[in-house]
C-alpha cells in the first residue's frame, strides 16, 4: 500500500526561518543535550526558529523531556525513521528545515554552514562526515569502509549524483523542496530517497563538512546494519530501472544473440571445447530473458513517470516510442511470420524423410531460431498492447 506523501499543514506564510527537526524514539538519555545545543545555535546565529521533536511512540518520557526543554512535540503515527521525519516536515512551520538524529552524534551547535548554504538558494544541503571527520568509535567499520562507501558509490553511479555521503543524518533543505519531492518511504531508506529525488528533479544540492561523534546512548541503536543496508540498496535499484533491468537486459540479450548467430549454421570450436545446439538452446533463453528485462525497464519507467515518482528518462522515452502499439505490432508480426515460415521449412524437411528420424545437429538449429522468433514476436505484440493500456488516461470530470 502506498504511503501518504508529505503535505503542508498550512497555506499561510511560514512563522519561522528555520526548524531544527529531530526524529525521536526513546531518546531520553540524549534528548535534553541535543535540544539545548539546537536552541543555543538558534540564539548564536540570531535566527528566528524552533526545535521540533517528531516522536515515534517513545515510552521513556522523551515527550515530557522535549516539552520541558522548550521544544515543540508532534506525534508521528507511521513507525520508522522516515515516518517520523515525514510527520515532522509536515508540521514544520518554517522556510528552512535542518534535520538530525537525537542521539548526540551530530553537533547541533555547528549549523552555520548549513544555514549559509540554504540562504544562498540551495534546495538540499548535505553533511559530509568523511570531510568533517568521523571520531573514533562513532561509526562501525562495516558502515565506514563497506556500507556507506558502496551505497554512496551506487547512488552516484545510478543517478549521476555528486553526493559523497548519501546517508549523513544531518542535512538541511527548504520545506518547499521537501514538498516537491513527495517523500514516501518510512524506514531508513528515507535518507536515500531524499538525495535521489532531489537529484532526479534537478534541485540545487551541495555538501558541507560535518563531524560524527559516538552517540550518547547506553542502549543499542535502532539501525540494523544488514536489514537497513538492504533497504537502501533495494530503494536505489527500484528507482533506477536502467541499472536494475535495462543494462543487464541489454548485456544478456547481446551475449545470447552473439552465440545464437555463431551457432546458427554449425558448431563452434574453442580449442578442445565445442559449442553446439545445446549451447544454442541456452543462448536463446539468454536472449529471451534479456529482452524481458528490457521490457520490465520500459514498464517500470512508464509507471514511475505516470505516478509522478520520477521525471522522464530520455532513453526510456525512446524505447517507449519504439514499443508503441502500431510499431510494436509491425515488428512483432514480422518476427512471428519469420518464425512460422522457419517452422514450415522444418516441417517440410521432416516430411522429406517420411516423417522419420532427423539429425538434430542440422534440424535443431532452424527449430531453435524459429522458436526464438515466435516467442519474441509474441512478447513484442503483447507488450505493445500493454503499454498502450498503461497510457490510457482517465478523463477528469
Amino acid at each position: 500500500m502506498q504511503k501518504p506523501t508529505i503535505k503542508s499543514h498550512t497555506s499561510k506564510d511560514p512563522v519561522y526561518e528555520l526548524t531544527i527537526l529531530m526524529p525521536c524514539l526513546d531518546e531520553a538519555e540524549t534528548l535534553e543535550v541535543c535540544i539545548g545545543k539546537a536552541r543555543q545555535s538558534l540564539t548564536d546565529l540570531g535566527i528566528d526558529g524552533e526545535v521540533l521533536i517528531s516522536d515515534n511512540g517513545s515510552t521513556d518520557g522523551s515527550q515530557e523531556i522535549a516539552a520541558r526543554c522548550g521544544a515543540r512535540v508532534v506525534n508521528a503515527p507511521t513507525p520508522g525513521y522516515g515516518g517520523a521525519l515525514q510527520a515532522g516536515i509536515a508540521a514544520a512551520n518554517s522556510k528552512y528545515i535542518i534535520m538530525g538524529d537525537a542521539d548526540d552524534s551530530y553537533d547541533f551547535s555547528m549549523l552555520e554552514p548549513f544555514v549559509e548554504k540554504l540562504r544562498e538558494g540551495n534546495d538540499l544541503v548535505m553533511g559530509n562526515r568523511f570531510l568533517g571527520g568521523v571520531k573514533p568509535g562513532a561509526m562501525p567499520p562495516l558502515h565506514r569502509f563497506l556500507g556507506n562507501p558502496v551505497l554512496s558509490f551506487l547512488g552516484r553511479l545510478f543517478f549521476r549524483s555528486g553526493i559523497r555521503d548519501f546517508h549523513c543524518g544531518l542535512r538541511g533543505f527548504t520545506k518547499q523542496a521537501a514538498l516537491r519531492m513527495e517523500l514516501q518511504t518510512s524506514g531508513m531508506e528515507f535518507a536515500s530517497e531524499m538525495v535521489v529525488k532531489a537529484t532526479l528533479m534537478g534541485m540545487k544540492i551541495v555538501e558541507v563538512p560535518t563531524t560524527l561523534s559516538p552517540d550518547g546512548r547506553t542502549r543499542a541503536p535502532h539501525l540494523r546494519s544488514w536489514r537497513d543496508g538492504w533497504r537502501h540498496l533495494r530503494f536505489l535499484l527500484m528507482y533506477s530501472p536502467r541499472w536494475l533491468f535495462l543494462y543487464p537486459g541489454f548485456l544478456l540479450m547481446a551475449m545470447g544473440l552473439l552465440l545464437v548467430l555463431l551457432l546458427s549454421t554449425s558448431p563452434f570450436s574453442m580449442g578442445a571445447v565445442v559449442l553446439d545446439i545445446h549451447t544454442m538452446v541456452y543462448s536463446s533463453v539468454m536472449v529471451l530473458t534479456g529482452f524481458q528485462a528490457i521490457l520490465f525497464a520500459v514498464y517500470t519507467n512508464h509507471y514511475a513517470v505516470n505516478e509522478g515518482l520520477v521525471p522522464g528518462d530520455p532513453m526510456m522515452k525512446q524505447l517507449g516510442r519504439w514499443l508503441k502499439l502500431e510499431t510494436g505490432l509491425v515488428i512483432g508480426c514480422f518476427l512471428l511470420l519469420c518464425g512460422f515460415a522457419a517452422t514450415l521449412i522444418s516441417l517440410y524437411r521432416w516430411s522429406q524423410t517420411g516423417w522419420g528420424d532427423l539429425d538434430p545437429q542440422q534440424t535443431m538449429r532452424l527449430v531453435i531460431l524459429s522458436s526464438l522468433c515466435i516467442a519474441m514476436g509474441a512478447q513484442i505484440c503483447f507488450s505493445s498492447f500493454f503499454l498502450s493500456i498503461l497510457s490510457i488516461r482517465k478523463i477528469q470530470a
